[in-house]
């Protein structure tokens, strides 16, 4: 969904679409004048600007939110010797099927709720988020961290050193191999396996793998993926799996069954159910949530095997992380306090000190 959401937070519900047709807008009042202005990256759903609506900073002032796509916002920055008072403009695209709209911004603070890149090579946006980068633009989750959440490999040695520090029963981690190409391809541990190829998420770029003949095979399509790198782990039967969230202080915990049938449980249909949150999994996510200078909303994505009952954990999501609709209301609340007591740490004490 094509979506661009401009309006104060405290403004008439739903505020204004950039695809609108142009109006003259009423005369501004000083707050909204000195509105700071907040980007979030959310084109798939939620209305941000409802969501913080009649929310306003510590020092008074209003917060404006332009709410886009990764692909409809271009970014320019500079270095504080060049512009000290605005190192980043941002100009949002309107809708593709939009007539007009479209605006040019200067945001203060930025959230980030959709994936920088997608599994396809025009899903690509990592330019963007280094010119955010390079402005050092404050953010929800942390700009290092969204960055280090790019690439698979880099996230499981992160988790590899959780593991080593508190040992494997503690925090029981899939084990995985890494190859940098199919020429590196000598899997050693048992099948059926599990193979990833590149960065890609949510069951793209992933297949079973029932043997070393079938591994054969596989290095094969490898190589035609241009160099890309790939990682293999053993493969979990999985009665169910179960994914721990937590969000500031906020914790829930989730078991989902699969219906469809298919071998990946996180595609396809399911069912899903809110279960208690065991103390072993809070340990997780609080773990998981230090990972890269700290991670404000996180989740843990683990499966339990069909045969032992032995939990395994697969994965951890960064600030793309989805919300279970039935409590995503409330979620989102606690992603959007997060997002102000940020907002007034660092906007608020800026402006203490330029006055």
């Amino acid at each position: 969904m094509d979506f661009i959401r401009k309006a104060l937070a405290h403004g008439e519900p739903g505020g204004n679409s950039a695809g609108a047709p142009n109006e003259a807008e009423p005369e501004k009042s000083s707050s909204e004048a000195t509105a700071a202005t907040l980007l979030v990256l959310q084109a798939d759903a939620y209305d941000w600007a409802a969501i913080f609506r009649g929310r306003r900073l510590n020092d008074g002032r209003s917060i404006r939110v332009v709410q886009t796509g990764w692909d409809k916002i271009r970014v320019s920055a500079n270095s504080p010797r060049m512009s000290p008072s605005f190192p980043i403009v941002v100009d949002v695209l309107p809708a593709s099927d939009a007539v007009g709209g479209g605006c040019t911004i200067k945001p203060d603070f930025l959230l980030v709720r959709n994936e920088v890149r997608g599994a396809l090579g025009t899903q690509d946006y990592r330019n963007s988020l280094f010119g955010m980068m390079f402005a050092d633009l404050p953010s929800v989750n942390s700009l290092s961290s969204i960055y280090n959440f790019l690439e698979r490999p880099i996230v499981q040695a992160e988790l590899n050193k959780i593991e080593r520090r508190l040992g494997s029963e503690r925090f029981p981690l899939v084990p995985q191999a890494y190859f940098s190409s199919h020429s590196a391809m000598m899997y050693g541990d048992k099948f059926p396996c599990v193979l990833k190829v590149g960065h890609a998420h949510a069951g793209a770029g992933k297949m079973r793998v029932r043997d070393h003949r079938d591994w054969e095979d596989v290095r094969s399509v490898v190589l035609m993926t241009e160099g890309k790198y790939c990682t293999a782990e053993p493969f979990v039967e999985g009665d169910h799996d179960l994914r721990i969230q937590k969000i500031g202080d906020h914790y829930r915990a989730y078991r989902r069954r699969s219906v469809s049938g298919t071998w990946k449980t996180n595609t396809g249909c399911s069912v899903v159910e809110e279960i208690p949150l065991a103390p072993a999994y809070k340990m997780w996510a609080d773990e998981a949530s230090g990972m890269f200078g700290g991670l404000d909303v996180c989740t843990v994505d683990a499966i339990c095997e069909a045969e032992t009952g032995r939990e395994y954990i697969l994965e951890v999501n960064g600030t793309s992380s989805g919300l279970l609709p039935d409590h995503s209301d409330e979620d989102n609340t606690h992603i959007r306090d997060i997002v102000l007591n940020k907002m007034n740490s660092v906007l608020c004490a800026e402006l203490e000190q330029e006055r």
